[in-house]
Formats: structure tokens, sequence, C-alpha cells
């Protein structure tokens, strides 16, 4: 396993489509392995393929710390509800916005070993789920943005005062 550089805003890779993935190989393997060990080393919740500069369609995602979640070839079935909140990326680093986003998620994707699974996702796993599909169709949350983009430095001072 190993950290791989992760692409930030301005880099071309970030919005480009990105392609399915026909079947599990050692390099997919790989690929999985080396993403999970580059978000926690960011201290991420979220990371896909193209923020390490792979444009395919996989996402893996941990919210908890505890259980993560490997999303291949992953779609969106059904959103309801709406929630509102600052949200970061590991590519756009130092950086925060506030976006609008489902509150409720089901997507359907493959796990490590190619095998079918749906979720159902609400809050902030919701919020991930979204947020790193986007990034499959070679968007960016600053694109949604609503108002201006923020410096997490200034709202950690804003927290402590």
């Amino acid at each position: 396993m190993a950290i791989r550089n992760i692409r930030e805003i301005g880099d071309a890779v970030l919005n480009k489509k990105c392609k399915e993935v026909k079947e599990m190989t050692p390099r997919i393997r790989e690929l999985v392995e080396d993403m999970l060990e580059t978000m926690y080393e960011a201290c991420g919740v979220g990371l896909a393929a193209p923020q390490v500069g792979i444009l395919k369609r996989i996402v893996v995602i941990d919210v908890t710390g505890e259980d993560p979640y490997v999303m291949i070839n992953p779609r969106i079935l059904e959103t309801s509800g709406e929630q509102t909140g600052q949200e970061g990326c590991l590519s756009v680093p130092g950086k925060s916005g506030i976006v609008t986003r489902p509150n409720y998620v089901k997507a359907v994707a493959y796990n490590e070993n190619m095998e079918q699974y749906e979720i159902e996702a609400t809050e902030l796993l919701a919020r991930a789920i979204c947020h790193e599909l986007d990034h499959l169709e070679g968007d960016l949350y600053v694109d949604k943005v609503e108002g201006p983009l923020m410096d997490v430095a200034d709202l950690e001072d804003e927290e402590e005062e």
C-alpha cells in the first residue's frame, strides 16, 4: 500500500468524467487500498479515484473511522430531503463552503470483491456519497457553493472565540 498524491483544484484530471471498472484486477485492488490509506492519512471522510489521478469510477468513504465503504461504479438511485452545511474537499485544501445536498440517498455500487450492494444514507454519509460521486463526473463542490469559499483557518478562529 502507498500514499498517493492528491490532485488539487486546477488539475485537469479533476474535471474529467471517469470510466467504469470492468473487472477487479490486482491493479484496481491496489488502487482501492492506496485510496483508503491516502484518505486516512489526509484525515478525509471520502476520496474519489480522480483525486489521485485515476479516471475510474471508484470512491472510498468513511464517516465514522471504523468501517469504510468501497464503491465501484456507484449510481444514485433516489434522493430526498435537503441539508445545507459546510463542505470541504481534499482537492481544495484549506477552503470550505456552504453546500445544499439531499439529506437521504439510496445508491447501488460494487464492493472490492465486485459484489453488488445497495446503501441507504442520511446526513453526513449522504453528503459524502453525493460529493464523491460528483468527482466521478468531473464536478467539484466549489461549483455548488452558496456564497464565497471560506478559509478553514478563519472558521477555526471563530469557533475558538
